[in-house]
């Protein structure tokens, strides 16, 4: 399984790799990343696009007519429309996911930003999000890139990831130590 892993990293990363050199080759590196996140809000939001991607039993031939059709309706550049039609055609479009991240990891290590995960349990406003990358940016002398999501299942509290580092202030969390506390006890 963690070869698997490793493939599949690898894979997403050469993939990624391949598309940011030839957006800085093409000098379409801007338009690039914006197109790539408009990609990621997709795969978050349709459940459509995400099972047609993940789905094995859709063809090739089908999932590079989705794909047509998505970048036209998107106003994908030709950069774009090509590497999405070639991971389709190579099969490699269900590591879409790993390529957006590996490829925005690259964006945001070449600008000199940390990136930073932060998950709350109710949605903060874009207020908040600018208030605690300020705080942090800051508290790390670093500039830093957020990438926020709202999952309602930590209860209450919040998650930050910095790379390997992990503070965990959710209710769920704690919930967990006070299980484990009283079932050793």
């Amino acid at each position: 399984m963690s070869s698997n892993l490793a493939f599949s990293s690898s894979t997403s990363e050469r993939y990624a790799l391949a598309l940011y050199e030839l957006a800085l080759e093409k000098s379409e590196l801007d338009r690039t990343e914006n197109e790539i996140r408009n990609l990621q809000e997709l795969l978050t939001k349709s459940d459509d696009f995400k099972n047609m991607i993940s789905n094995p039993i859709i063809g090739r031939h089908e999932q590079c007519e989705a794909v047509l059709k998505v970048s036209e309706y998107l106003n994908f550049s030709e950069t774009i429309k090509k590497f999405l039609g070639l991971i389709t055609l190579k099969g490699r479009l269900f590591f879409l996911y790993k390529i957006i991240d590996s490829f925005l990891k690259l964006i945001s290590s070449n600008k000199g930003e940390l990136v930073v995960q932060l998950i709350s349990s109710k949605e903060l406003s874009n207020h908040e999000i600018t208030k605690i990358e300020k705080d942090l940016s800051t508290h790390l002398k670093r500039k830093l890139k957020i990438n926020y999501r709202c999952d309602p299942d930590l209860i209450g509290g919040f998650k930050i990831k910095i790379g390997s580092i992990m503070i965990d202030t959710s209710i769920k969390n704690k919930l967990k130590r006070l299980e484990k506390i009283m079932i050793e006890s």
